[in-house]
């Protein structure tokens, strides 16, 4: 099985947040690229030794692509920051990427190349071979596991959106918007491009009851599922959640004098809707409104065939 080793300041945190993604197999904490041999933690915290502190992570690419997996470290760390992550400083909480495998340098650095375009500073991940590696101590090993009350830097909903993330970006592709001119109708144009909003009840899915996914209308990422669809009352389909956390992005709204949070799907950078917290208190109390026009439904039993039977274990 492939592994990659990734820094993002302290390990404890990092280590967890790592090992709930889909797809890790195993992880392991040490130090990594230092200059001296078999450094204690100690020794790293308080000499120049050079190590950052890391986390070895091997991984199912068939489960895990390495993009996906690089994507969903890069939501965990502050990507800009340099030799400090959280509240620790010092060089052996920097970030860095350290491969093994010489065909993984290109599939990095188109990653990183896609994250700075997202970014206002320069991006600070070193990315460098793996020259040495060094486990860390057993008592650093599943650090918060053993010590649930643990310091961490990173948030509780990082864990568990983490844990939720399941739609690798790499299948789908936005399409340009002279095809989707000539592949939308005129209103699911309207609304993905253009921001604009179907009428209510008088849409395709505000009432639609069958077992599947909705998809993204422009790219076919999944969205959202029939298991988390319910009856808001408001004309337009309501979900409690995405099937994924990372598939919608939620932006501040201010247009029509209202404040509203708009969602947009990741790939295609879609208008979808809007998120209001009206929805049920016991599901998480989120209400995603979404348009019709936005979406595409896949029935349950046409999933594996349309390329999404990934997702069957959804409907377990």
């Amino acid at each position: 099985m492939p592994e990659i080793y990734l820094a993002g300041g302290c390990f404890w945190g990092m280590e967890k947040y790592l090992r709930s993604i889909r797809g890790v197999l195993s992880t392991e904490v040490g130090y990594a690229n230092g200059r001296t041999e078999n450094p204690s933690y100690e020794e790293v915290c308080r000499s120049d030794t050079g190590h950052a502190e890391t986390v070895k992570v091997i991984y199912n690419t068939e489960i895990l692509p390495l993009p996906f997996l690089l994507e969903l470290y890069f939501d965990a760390v502050d990507p800009t920051s340099v030799n400090r992550q959280g509240g620790d400083a010092g060089t052996q909480y920097r970030t860095g990427i350290y491969y093994v495998d010489e065909s993984d340098l290109p599939v990095i650095r188109r990653a990183i190349e896609n994250l700075q375009k997202r970014c206002d500073k320069p991006v600070a991940i070193e990315v460098k071979p793996l020259s040495n590696f060094y486990p860390a101590e057993e008592y650093h090993q599943r650090y918060l596991d053993k010590n649930p009350g643990g310091y961490c830097h990173i948030g509780p909903d990082k864990f568990k959106k983490a844990a939720a993330a399941r739609v690798d970006p790499g299948r789908y592709e936005a399409p340009d918007r002279d095809k989707l001119r000539e592949s939308l109708s005129e209103m699911q144009y309207a609304v993905t491009q253009l921001s604009a909003t179907e009428p209510p009840f008088g849409n395709e899915f505000w009432d639609h009851k069958e077992e599947g996914i909705y998809v993204d209308v422009t790219t076919g990422e999944p969205l959202f599922s029939s298991r988390d669809k319910f009856d808001s009352g408001c004309g337009w389909p309501s979900f409690t959640k995405p099937i994924d956390p990372f598939t919608v992005q939620e932006n501040p709204d201010f247009s029509h004098g209202m404040i509203r949070t708009e969602v947009k799907s990741r790939v295609g950078n879609a208008h979808l809707g809007h998120v209001f917290d009206d929805g049920p208190r016991d599901k998480g109390g989120l209400r995603y409104c979404i348009n019709s026009a936005a979406l595409r439904f896949i029935p349950k039993k046409d999933m594996e065939k349309e390329g999404y039977g990934y997702l069957l274990d959804i409907f377990d």
